[in-house]
């Protein structure tokens, strides 16, 4: 049977279409290799549909149809991965002060947050902790192109229990606050785990201990019990999922790494019984050690709770000083700054911190780069410029392994093969 010309017509027009790939080569004077953790001269990258497919030298050949990038005398560094932020919360609204918006306001600073962070060169991270599913909405907004933004692993609520570090406890027994995020027993817990999997989270974020900026909590006092955090990592790490756990104190800290727990986010007050349980079970440690600067410097005039200075002024130091002792220990460490509580976008900040408390230019790197994918288990996808990972790449003048601060100002951002800044 002969198909009429324009019915035929119809028919092509219908039928998906050969699409050519798109390739990108990126070409710099310098980039480091943090696999093999050194610096690599005159590089050439090449980028085929979002992906890495060649790490070459300038002058390799190239497809003849490749969109060429010349980055001149900068340096060629993967796109940056901060484990610890909290991109729908905004440090000038602390306190009482967030009262004065809309719950939905807060999406709408994240999705502000998020361009500012992969503008900083932040192309990877992971939002422990986000109420009304933000991080998830975000995510599902940055992966539909509608914002621009990193990408985000969403733990949604951090899970805690009543009175506890992730519960509402600034209030009056008069004041009734939704707390969907709230559980007090081993199995409450469980169903906690499959809830919020059920809605987009990707990893557990639990409040193992007091907090900063919980009003009404010790620091470092236990709020978990090993039972508890032992039947969250049990439903986790079933279910395919890591667990991050909010930690302080050293009990909570010791119990929650005897449970298993993959990090241990912010750890100030690890002892060398910690050190060994980390290395024992493969742990790691997530520490903010920068923010200490600002939530002093400007946290009273953002409204912060008396209280919570307090808090930062008692503990501040000595997670610094822990992470010296973490670091010299052997302690595996990743770069995680918790955004939200000073100005997202400023994330690499913390770089110089960790310099000046006992890393070297290249560790700070690679606990951005690919220490932080193994502890996502994403080395198929992030972490280093290497074939078949992601084309997230950033740029920058001058030499980070001299001067680690010029991670500071990021020339040039690629994300996914596709330029975000240059």
């Amino acid at each position: 049977m002969r198909i009429p010309f324009a019915t035929a017509m119809i028919i092509a027009l219908a039928l998906p279409q050969a699409v050519a790939a798109k390739t990108v080569v990126v070409t710099a004077a310098h980039m480091i290799d943090v696999l093999a953790g050194k610096r690599v001269d005159d590089p050439q990258v090449t980028v085929t549909d979002g992906r890495i497919t060649a790490v070459g030298h300038k002058g390799d050949a190239m497809p003849k149809d490749a969109e060429v990038i010349d980055l001149g005398n900068r340096t060629l560094l993967p796109g940056l991965i901060d484990m610890h932020v909290h991109l729908t919360g905004d440090p000038h609204f602390s306190g009482y002060r967030g009262l004065e918006f809309t719950d939905n306001f807060w999406t709408v600073v994240g999705v502000a947050n998020a361009k500012k962070t992969l503008e900083a060169g932040f192309t990877t991270v992971r939002n422990v902790g986000s109420d009304n599913y933000a991080d998830v909405a975000l995510m599902q907004g940055i992966n539909g192109g509608f914002v621009p933004g990193p990408r985000i692993v969403p733990a949604t609520y951090a899970l805690g229990v009543t009175g506890g570090h992730c519960d509402s406890t600034e209030f009056p027994p008069s004041i009734n606050v939704p707390s969907p995020q709230i559980a007090n027993s081993p199995q409450e817990f469980r169903a906690q785990v499959r809830k919020v999997r059920k809605y987009g989270a990707q990893v557990i974020k639990i409040c193992m201990t007091g907090g900063v900026f919980s009003k009404t909590d010790s620091v470092g006092a236990q709020q978990m019990s090993l039972e508890e955090v032992k039947a969250v990592v049990d439903e986790a790490h079933m279910l395919g999922m890591r667990v991050a756990a909010h930690a302080h104190g050293t009990a909570g800290i010791n119990d929650a790494l005897r449970a298993g727990v993959d990090t241990i986010e912010h750890a100030s007050l690890a002892d060398e019984e910690s050190f060994k349980l980390a290395k024992a079970k493969g742990a790691w440690f997530d520490m903010d050690i920068y923010n200490d600067d600002y939530i002093l410097a400007e946290g009273e005039k953002n409204g912060v709770f008396a209280e919570s200075l307090a808090k930062e002024r008692l503990i501040g130091r000595k997670q610094r000083e822990t992470f010296r002792a973490a670091h010299a220990a052997g302690v595996k460490l990743l770069f995680g700054t918790d955004g939200g509580v000073y100005p997202n976008g400023d994330n690499a900040k913390q770089f110089a911190t960790m310099v000046e408390w006992g890393m070297t230019p290249i560790e700070a790197i690679t606990a951005a780069t690919k220490s932080a994918a193994e502890a996502l288990d994403r080395t198929a996808d992030v972490g280093a410029i290497a074939a078949g990972r992601y084309g997230d790449m950033i740029a920058v003048d001058g030499d980070p392994l001299a001067d680690v601060r010029v991670l500071q100002h990021v020339g040039f951002v690629m994300k996914g093969g596709e330029v975000v800044r240059r």
